[in-house]
Parts: structure tokens; sequence; C-alpha cells
């Protein structure tokens, strides 16, 4: 049998008789609940109040920001865990590595990735951050932002050459976003990964700018469009889903 820590347990136990009571409980009434004696539960309550894991307040204890925190972050893994059997389905729709990015706080973030040891995700030998200017899914990221925005992306990861296909400067790329149609795929060929080609669609998802891409060896190019058009298509029955991940 496994070695339980009595005081461990004892301390979860405040805990949960804490978070049963909205509007706080006195100590002698948790430690009450909790089956605990009153020394101990007054022990136990400053550990915890100390660690920010109860608050006191007018005599009565209640749940503090390191319980709260404990909460989000299990909310967290419920939507990541969403949004990756969400990508699951699209990659087994399309045939094809899928992934879902956003565009937070000046930074491009790769949020989840799908894809299985038959059709690979394409590695990210070079910061998908500083290359957004390389690969579909940053150039789609950047075509959703004003012209302020991008300017500052530039300044922080400046437009240069990974690869002999990629764009070769702020000028050209700024023309190529220019010239893109609302809503429609952007497309590369080689330019973040040789051997790899890239497509991505702009997708709604909260406030954010954020992306749906889709990955294929370059002898595969001419399926590219397909299956863009097929991601696309499949796309909108769990847009809800995918705003979850602004959050994340």
């Amino acid at each position: 049998m496994p070695t339980l820590i009595g005081s461990v347990q004892r301390a979860l136990r405040l805990l949960e008789a804490a978070a049963s009571h909205g509007g706080g409980a006195p100590a002698k009434q948790l430690a009450r609940e909790a089956g605990l004696p009153l020394p101990t539960a007054y022990h136990l309550l400053r550990t915890l109040t100390h660690e920010g894991y109860l608050r006191r307040e007018g005599g009565v204890f209640v749940l503090g920001e390191a319980a709260a925190r404990l909460g989000h972050g299990g909310l967290q893994q419920k939507r990541r865990s969403m949004i990756l059997d969400s990508l699951a389905h699209f990659r087994d729709v399309v045939g094809a590595p899928v992934y879902f990015a956003v565009y937070r706080e000046g930074e491009i973030e790769v949020v989840g990735v799908s894809d299985t040891p038959a059709n690979p995700a394409c590695e990210e030998w070079a910061d998908f951050r500083a290359t957004g200017h390389a690969h579909a899914i940053g150039q789609c990221l950047l075509g959703q932002l004003d012209e302020k925005a991008r300017r500052d992306h530039y300044d922080r990861h400046p437009v240069e050459g990974i690869t002999p296909y990629t764009v070769r400067d702020m000028r050209a790329l700024e023309e190529r976003i220019g010239s893109l149609e609302r809503m429609q795929p952007v497309t590369e060929r080689q330019e973040y990964a040789l051997g790899t080609v890239c497509a991505a669609i702009p997708i709604t998802a909260g406030d954010a700018a954020a992306t749906m891409a889709i990955s294929l060896p370059v002898h595969q190019e001419s399926r590219l469009l397909a299956v863009v058009d097929r991601l696309r298509s499949e796309v909108g029955a769990l847009l809800s889903t995918l705003s979850f991940s602004i959050s994340i």
C-alpha cells in the first residue's frame, strides 16, 4: 500500500470544505466539516492562507487565487484537449497534417498540430514565431493585422531568407499580403522548409487573428488547393470549439 501523507489529506479536506461555501466559512465550521481538531485546522488554515490557497476576509476563509489557478489550469487542459480532438477530426477528413495558430500579444503561436506517422507535420526547424514571413501560417496571420501591427512585427522579426524560395524582403512580402483576397487560402512553396508546401485559411476565433493550415510534401503539390478547400468546408461546424484556444 502506498504511503499517504496525512497532513496533505487534511489540508485537502479543508480546501474542499472552504470550496463548498461561496461566501466563506469560519475556522470552527471548516474544522468540523473536515473532521479535524480545531488546533490542527488553525495550523493548516494559516499555511494554506500563506500559500494563497485560502484568503481570510472578515473572520471567514474563502478560496484564494492559487486555488482558482488550479481550477483554471484544469479548464485550460480541457479546452486544449477539445482543440486537439477537433484538429484530429479535420486531419482524418482531409488526409493531411492540420495546424491551428493565433496571433497573440505580438507573437505567432501554434496552439495545436495533428498529424499521423503516414502524414507527418512539418518539423519546426526554425522558430515559427520568428519566421512568420516564410510560412503560410505566419503570412495568413500577418495578413489579418493592420499595417502598424505588421510593421511592429517586422521590427522584432525581420524578413530574411531561410530557403532559396523565401520571400526576399519586407516590400515583397507586403505586396503579397496586399494582393490577398479576403478569406482566401494563403499558399507557400518551400519557403519555410524544402520539400514542403503549405496552405492556410483565416478563421474567426474570438477577437484574435487565427488560422488553420495544412502541409504536404512537394510531390503532392497538385493536391494542395483541393485539400485546403476541403478543410475550409469542414471548419464551420466546429468553429465554436476552436475559439476556446484564445484563452489557453
